[in-house]
């Protein structure tokens, strides 16, 4: 997508509405300013996990009360949600 703004008397600028839909950015979104020699970058940052001991995660996380899962079980189900998550990326890109 290519589109132009114009930065106001404050140093604001507006980003189109159509990227911000598609990248997910709301009110209050956080983003990181990169200075490059070609002009500047604009991204979320890296988000930060949490470092929690075993046993804090043990409280957090509920015990599997179902059979017994395989490799193979965890394996199809991680695909099913990443195949999820790409569709509903595609459908957001092709609005």
């Amino acid at each position: 997508m290519n589109a132009q703004t114009k930065m106001s008397a404050k140093g604001q600028i507006v980003i189109p509405k159509q990227l911000r839909e598609r990248l997910e950015w709301s009110t209050g979104t956080e983003l990181e300013i990169e200075e490059r020699a070609d002009g500047v970058l604009l991204r979320t940052p890296p988000r930060r996990r949490e470092r929690i001991t075993i046993e804090e995660f043990g409280k957090r996380v509920p015990p599997h009360s179902g059979p017994p899962l395989s490799l193979d079980d965890m394996d199809g189900a991680i695909l099913a949600e990443a195949a999820r998550r790409h569709r509903a990326k595609a459908r957001r890109d092709d609005a």
